[in-house]
This record gives C-alpha cells, structure tokens and sequence, in this order.
C-alpha cells in the first residue's frame, strides 16, 4: 500500500496534532509513505525525524501556482494507491485520482463541500459528520467514520511551585486555541464561583488579552496561569486533578480523548464531540453550554467526592483504550485504505 497525504493546516491546531500523529504511526505499519505540508520547519523536523518522507510546499491562494505544479509532479512520482487529503486547502490543490488512485479528504469538521467535489471518499472523524456528509447529498457508501487517537505517554508531572500553585490546591487543567468557540470566559466565571481552586490554562489564541483582562476584573487572576502554548501537555496532565473542556463549539474533542489517555477525570460542556463521547456521570461529567453556573456546579461536584472522580477517571481510561489507542485507528486506517484501493 503507498499512500500519500497533503495537509495545508495552521501552525497550531487539534487536525494538524493528530495529522502529525497518524503520519508518525503510519509510518510504523507497511506502508509506504510520503507527505507534503504547508511550509513548517517545526513539523517538518518532526515528521523527517519519524523517518515520514516530507515535502514543504507554501499552500497559498489563488495565485499560488508552484503549490499545484509541484504536488501533481510528486505524486506522479510516487504512484501512490490513495491519496488522503486534510482540510479545504489541501483538498483543493491536490489533484483529482482519474483512475490513477484513491482521492480521500478527511473531514474534521462541518465543511461546504465544494472543496471536495472531485474526492472520491470522504471521511468524518465523527458519526455527526458523517451524518452530515450524507444530509448534503454524498453518498453513503463513499462516507466513512474514522476516529481520532491521541497519544498515552505518561510523563513526570510539572512542579506546581515553578507556576506558583500551591502543592495541595484543586487544580483544573484546560487546553485549547484561546478563541470564542472555545468558551475560555464561560471557565473564568465558572472558577470565580470556585474559591480556592486553581486553573492552567495552555493555548495561544487572539483572546488572550481578553481573557487576562477578565480574569483581572473577576479577581481570579492570582489563581489562574496563562500557560501559551505547550508541548508538555502530559506533564500538565500529570501535575493536574481534572480536565476540563468549556468549547462552546467543538466538532469532537481530542482533549476529552487526552484526559482520558492520561487518567483523569473529565468535565465538559454538552458540545456536539464531548457530548457524544461522553457518558454523563459514568466517563465525565456534562454541563450546560455557556453556563458558568452549571460549569461551577460540575467542577464541584466532582471536587467534593473522590471516589466519584476516581470512577470518572476510570470509566473513561476503559473506554480510551477501547476504542481510540492508537493501535485500534491505525487499524481502521488501514482496513479503509485496503478497502478503497481494491474497489
């Protein structure tokens, strides 16, 4: 099986992680691959130091003719059986199988889709997606579910005295793009009505002013870090109490997926992905979206009894390991590129 993959993605981002996750794991299997991605030295090493064959490309407008020149001549060059494209972008430059391979986007969200009119299969890393594919006229037996899987490494917890937390106090860990969608100020307000719990918030994003602004006037921001962007992500987990997901929209939440790889209990707002993934009171707890309120309700809820976070935590490590390690997606990755490649 040769497979190649194109991904036009942002510097940061939920789809371009798991991008670089599945490329890296692929690359483990049978497979022959090779991919090309909007110019990133940082990911770029990545994937080259995983052994992934990669070619930068500037993935630009619509004057960008060097983008398309170049990928048509690579993947000619390689032959591959599927092409899997990521995002509009990607989607649009590469061009189309014509009986010479599989074209698949990989959809992570609720795209128009124009941009992947000349795809042969689509895949929705939701059922809600999926669903959504086929509302708009695709064809079911061309529309697939592949879900994501986020990595399970452990690590040695950050010290919480080299970010000013005290050793004994709850401890909220959150994680995203600090954009509206993710509902950073719904969790401040949440946390003002928290006393002397605190919150590590890691994520770079245009509402970070904002939202140090808000935590200042809520008089919260002694006990909330604003942590920027981080690599260490199961180094926070480690040092951590609970998770929390406050999305306001959130297509599927990886995070809640991170949380339980990583053993700890899970709240989230009842957004469309955490909401799906999650089974209220048994591997998470739900709140109402944009309610700070019932988001202050949940967080002590789960705070106050022990034994409820320790089932949380357990009921949700149980369903991570069954159904999205990395060993079990890798798998249905491969199962669905056998399976188109042969029709």
């Amino acid at each position: 099986m040769k497979l190649y993959q194109t991904m036009a993605g942002a510097e940061f981002g939920g789809a371009e992680a798991f991008f670089v996750r599945l490329a890296i794991a692929l690359e483990k299997t049978d497979v022959q691959q090779k991919v090309a991605i909007r110019e990133n030295r940082s990911r770029a090493r990545l994937l080259r130091e995983s052994g992934v064959d990669t070619l930068e490309l500037p993935f630009g407008g619509r004057f960008d003719m060097r983008t398309g020149m170049n990928l048509r001549r690579s993947i000619k060059a390689f032959d591959p059986d599927v092409v899997l494209t990521w995002m509009n972008r990607a989607t649009v430059k590469t061009p189309a199988g014509k009986g010479k391979f599989v074209k698949v986007a990989r959809l992570g969200g609720y795209y128009d889709l124009r941009y992947y009119k000349d795809c042969d299969h689509l895949v929705g890393n939701t059922q809600d997606i999926v669903d959504y594919l086929i509302k708009q006229g695709w064809p079911s037996d061309r529309a697939h579910y592949l879900p994501n899987f986020v990595n399970s490494v452990q690590a040695k917890p950050v010290p919480r005295m080299e970010l000013s937390t005290p050793e004994d106090a709850p401890l909220l860990l959150s994680m995203g793009r600090l954009h509206e969608n993710k509902a950073f100020d719904v969790l401040l307000k949440a946390l003002a009505r928290v006393p002397n719990t605190y919150l590590w918030l890691a994520g770079e994003g245009p509402l970070r002013a904002e939202l140090e602004g808000l935590a200042e006037e809520l008089g919260i921001r002694p006990r909330v870090r604003f942590l920027g962007w981080r690599d260490d992500t199961a180094a926070l987990f480690a040092a951590s109490d609970v998770y929390i997901c406050p999305s306001r929209h959130e297509p599927l939440g990886n995070v809640v997926l991170e949380g339980w790889a990583q053993g700890r209990p899970v709240i989230a707002a009842d957004s469309l992905g955490p909401g799906t993934l999650i089974d209220h009171g048994e591997s998470g707890v739900l709140c109402a979206v944009d309610d700070d309120k019932s988001m202050a309700d949940a967080i002590k809820w789960v705070f106050s009894d022990q034994a409820f976070a320790h089932k949380l935590a357990t009921k949700g490590w149980e369903t991570f390991q069954r159904d999205f390690t990395e060993k079990v997606v890798v798998q249905k990755y491969l199962d669905f590129f056998e399976k188109v490649a042969k029709v």
